[in-house]
């Protein structure tokens, strides 16, 4: 006697259909992206202060010169620890509208910097009209 069996196939993953879609996908992806082309670069070299030739002086000020330790100089006079609003004050009493610069140290700590613009305001001085110059390690 033979029972009848039931034949198994084996799973089979259509492979034809899965070539399609990745062939639309393929194209779809090539289609939408930009090719894009390498564009030139400009050089451009600024000029500095120094590359400028200029005989005429445009305005002279005085400067508060602070070093890296917190130091501060007012026109090579060296100023104490906490009296830089009273030197401030009587500077611009003995030299009325003479405009001051401040010259400070990279390295320099931005407490001690914002120390220094309190006692311009309260000497009255403008933040706006005192000009800040940077030192960098290299300059002199």
């Amino acid at each position: 006697m033979e029972f009848y069996r039931v034949q198994r196939s084996r799973a089979q993953v259509p492979i034809v259909p899965m070539i399609d879609i990745i062939f639309i996908l393929l194209v779809y992806l090539i289609a939408t992206t930009d090719q894009k082309k390498p564009r030139e670069v400009l050089q451009i070299e600024l000029p500095t202060v120094r590359e400028i030739p200029s005989d005429t002086v445009t305005d002279s000020r005085s400067a508060i010169a602070v070093d890296a330790n917190g130091n501060i100089t007012l026109d090579a006079v060296v100023v104490p620890e906490g009296l830089l609003g009273a030197y401030l004050a009587a500077f611009q009493k003995q030299n009325p509208g003479r405009k001051l610069e401040l010259e400070a140290d990279r390295r320099l700590p931005l407490e001690r910097l914002l120390e220094i613009w309190d006692a311009l305001g309260k000497a009255g001085i403008s933040i706006n009209e005192v000009p800040a110059r940077i030192k960098v390690s290299g300059d002199k």
